[in-house]
Parts: structure tokens; sequence; C-alpha cells
């Protein structure tokens, strides 16, 4: 199911996305931004689509931009709790030269009325850096708030990180 979103189109993932989600997440300026630091392989991600998109335990979408049908990177669910109805939330900008310009929120804000509207899910949380003040950023302007921090939660490149934990309620 296609999502529209304003200037965006978002549309499920596929086997064909393969070489655009390895170029974008093994990417230096977007993979310091994951927990997961180390590269992924075509291997690893065909993996990631038969075990886990497949099966209905991550839902994922590649964002495209309207005005040109370009991808630009992909946003999805996973860790779906049907019981406690709730999913952490996931989003990465592939390309550099289109980043901070509101794709991201806007692509969240869609997949948050997605995941309410059409899931019938509770809450959606997510993991952010808590020196990644840009995603912050985004993630509020889309309606996650801060939950809490954990400190020095993991470790990278030699030292402790901290981790910020948001969430957003469904209200209705």
């Amino acid at each position: 199911m296609e999502l529209e979103c304003g200037n965006l189109i978002l549309r499920p993932i596929t086997l064909e996305d393969t070489d655009n989600i390895l170029t974008w997440r093994n990417k230096p300026s977007v993979k310091k931004f994951f927990i997961h630091q180390k590269d992924i392989s075509r291997k690893e991600h065909i993996n990631w689509m038969k075990t886990k998109v497949d099966t209905g335990n991550v839902i994922q979408f590649i964002i495209i931009e309207k005005q040109n049908a370009h991808p630009i990177g992909s946003v999805y669910l996973q860790n779906i709790d049907l019981l406690n109805k709730k999913a952490e939330f996931g989003i990465f900008i592939g390309e550099d030269h289109l980043t901070s310009r509101g794709f991201g929120a806007a692509a969240a804000e869609c997949v948050i009325k997605y995941a309410f509207d059409k899931m019938e899910l509770h809450k959606l949380y997510l993991r952010v850096y808590e020196d990644n003040s840009r995603a912050i950023s985004s993630y509020l302007k889309a309606g996650f708030k801060k939950e809490a921090v954990l400190k020095d939660d993991v470790y990278i490149d030699g030292k402790y990180r901290n981790i910020v934990l948001m969430g957003v309620l469904n209200s209705k």
C-alpha cells in the first residue's frame, strides 16, 4: 500500500531497492547516526527482507520525493508488538543533499498516522543519540516527545554515548 504524504510518497520496500538501501545505509554520513555502526552486506539485507519484512515483523517504506519520483531514504516500524500495541520507529534520508528539508518529519508524520489509524497501535517509540539535535528536532516536529535519557548506553568509537528515548501516543 502506497501512502501519499504531501510532497512525498511512501511505498513498500522491495528487493529491487537493495542497491539503494546498501548505498544509503553504509554511507558514513548516514551510518554515524545508527546505533549499529557496522556496514550491512547484501546477504544481511536480503535476510532482513526475508525474515523481517516478508513476515510482517517489520513494515518498511521507501521515501520518494513526489516532484521527481526520486527515492531518497527509508522509514520503518520494527519490533512490532501487537499485544502492547506499540512499535519502534526508524528513518533515514540517504541523499545527503536532501537532508534538513523537512522530508524526515513529513515521512514520520505519515507513518505515525498509518500506525495509529491503520495498524491501531497505541505508541511509537525511537532511540536517538542525545547529541543528534537535528534528528531530535525533526522528531519533535513530527509529534514525538522526549521520555528518558539512557546514560552511557552504547559504546562506540572508544566512548560511551547517551541515548534519548522518544515516544508518541495515539490520542484516539
